[in-house]
């Protein structure tokens, strides 16, 4: 193993599970084609994943051998690295706030960076430049049910609101109330009704 390509993957083993390495990273060792010949040759070996353009994982060794990093711990390292903010997709925040007993297949995310695709191991994680409803309150519980609220649609909303209401933590439910002019019509319109009426 060369000196880059040794300083490379102890580089690699010194991050934690999901931690990203870019080749940018490596430039001051040695020229870009000599970096990406050695962080080729680290995923040839199986020491690297390649997730995406320019972004490698190491695999995490366990005692049924090694896997990908969690999907999570990708996502959050991507934050911290890019300062992009990444949160779940409505689909998978309607399921987490039992709206829904539908399990999305696919991993999709949103984000307020560029579209693309990782690839860990054999999962295809989906990364969607998001819109500002979509971002909206961020992860926080309210976050979490306009993007829930958005997925599913007018005909379900005033349902869903009901449920979130008992559901959500009073300061979220207001957070959600206070939102109502960044909101959609229709959505703006059922959290109003639905905190009058009940």
């Amino acid at each position: 193993m060369s000196t880059l390509t040794q300083a490379i993957f102890a580089a690699a083993e010194s991050l934690p599970e999901g931690g990203i390495l870019s080749p940018k990273a490596f430039l001051h060792l040695g020229s870009r084609a000599a970096v990406d010949q050695a962080l080729t040759r680290l995923t040839r070996e199986d020491k690297l994943l390649r997730v995406g353009r320019g972004a490698y994982v190491i695999p995490v060794s366990g005692r049924f051998g090694s896997r990908a990093p969690t999907t999570e711990s990708v996502v959050q390292a991507i934050e911290g690295q890019s300062g992009e903010t990444i949160v779940s997709s409505g689909a998978a925040e309607a399921n987490a706030l039992g709206l829904t007993t539908q399990v999305p297949t696919r991993e999709v995310f949103i984000t307020s960076g560029a579209s693309r695709t990782l690839q860990l191991g054999n999962r295809a994680v989906e990364l969607k430049h998001g819109t500002r409803l979509q971002l909206a309150l961020g992860k926080r519980p309210a976050g979490m049910a306009v993007r829930a609220l958005s997925w599913l649609g007018p005909e379900q909303a005033h349902a869903a609101l009901r449920i979130l209401q008992t559901k959500l933590p009073a300061a979220e439910w207001e957070a959600i109330r206070a939102a109502r002019a960044t909101l959609p019509s229709w959505m703006a319109r059922a959290v109003g009704e639905v905190s009058t009426h009940g």
